[in-house]
């Protein structure tokens, strides 16, 4: 990839959204094809997407002879014309006595068949619109109402909901689920946007030095700003999907970011560091009065020690100890 070229990603369902429209505006018949629920080790993870054409498809719900059944479905559903969804439980054991995948992961998940109609293209329009401008808004789908779209932020709503039974409904948030802000624009900071943009987080790079070649130049971040470390707190969100890596220009600054940032509620707080410079900053905190409790929830130093040594192989490390902690 040409890193110049490159741009900050789009969520993975944009792909679906745009294949569905493309394919309405065509006269093509299309289905649209959703993971709604999925529990234990199931390949298909709540909120996978398809679209699903005679003769083309977008996104995945989980791979493998379940996804080409459904796909099969789909098709048959588009040839007769059906309009009504269809709604199937899918359990991956052989022993199940009823509704097998034909997989054997132990998992479920419920998968809907969603035949979608001109009068659903405008719905879709503004969804890819919000996916693009990372606005946003909530994708609502039910027995009742069929598609529909919320705009606006419902912060008291789960990322996901679902009710099943004879009135089923599912709802989620459009978007990136999951926020990381990298607090330091350097050569690993690049290397670990790189990486973060495959990986269905919206990605923040801030940095205290203005010009700094490698914040300008980064492609892979939907948000770039100059800021104070200082004032960090006032420029991180809160909340349980925000992970915050701090990897600064040295010492110093790492030590303001961290002492700043202690306090503040996110899902994941790490420092890049060697171990003598960690014990160094840690011993400093604990000079100052901060509790072991407090510093407990540090991640440091960051990364899971695979004798890293470059910027791109350190990013890795990091990127797989976020993966980590966001599957825990």
């Amino acid at each position: 990839m040409d890193i110049l070229n490159a741009s900050p990603p789009a969520p993975r369902d944009m792909l679906v959204w745009q294949h569905a429209a493309a394919n309405l505006r065509a006269g093509i018949p299309v289905a649209l094809l959703c993971v709604l629920a999925s529990e234990g080790s199931s390949p298909g993870r709540q909120g996978f997407k398809m679209s699903v054409t005679a003769n083309s498809l977008a996104g995945s719900i989980g791979g493998g002879i379940m996804e080409h059944k459904f796909v099969e479905v789909a098709r048959a559903l588009l040839r007769d014309a059906t309009t009504a969804p269809i709604l199937r439980q899918q359990i991956h054991r052989k022993d199940a006595p009823a509704d097998r995948s034909g997989m054997i992961c132990s998992g479920e998940q419920w998968v809907l068949v969603q035949p979608l109609r001109n009068t659903d293209l405008p719905v879709i329009v503004a969804i890819k619109q919000l996916l693009r401008e990372h606005s946003s808004g909530q994708l609502q789908v039910s027995v009742s109402e069929g598609l529909r779209l919320q705009q606006g932020q419902n912060a008291a709503a789960s990322h996901y909901t679902w009710q099943p039974g004879a009135d089923w409904a599912y709802s989620e948030q459009l978007g990136f689920r999951d926020h990381a802000t990298i607090v330091g624009a350097g050569h690993v900071a690049l290397a670990l946007s790189r990486v973060l943009a495959s990986l269905e987080f919206e990605l923040t790079v801030l940095d205290d030095r203005p010009g700094l070649n490698t914040h300008l130049l980064n492609p892979f971040a939907h948000h770039k700003r100059t800021v104070n470390y200082a004032a960090l707190r006032e420029e991180i969100p809160t909340g349980p999907h925000q992970y915050v890596i701090l990897m600064t220009f040295g010492y110093r600054t790492d030590l303001l970011a961290l002492r700043t940032l202690l306090r503040h509620p996110v899902r994941y707080l790490g420092v890049m560091g060697s171990a003598a410079k960690i014990a160094e900053l840690l011993a400093t905190l604990r000079a100052e009065g901060v509790s072991e409790e407090l510093l407990a929830r540090v991640h440091a130093p960051i990364g899971l020690p695979i004798n890293s040594r470059t910027p791109e192989e350190i990013a890795i490390s990091i990127a797989a100890e976020l993966i980590r902690e966001r599957n825990a």
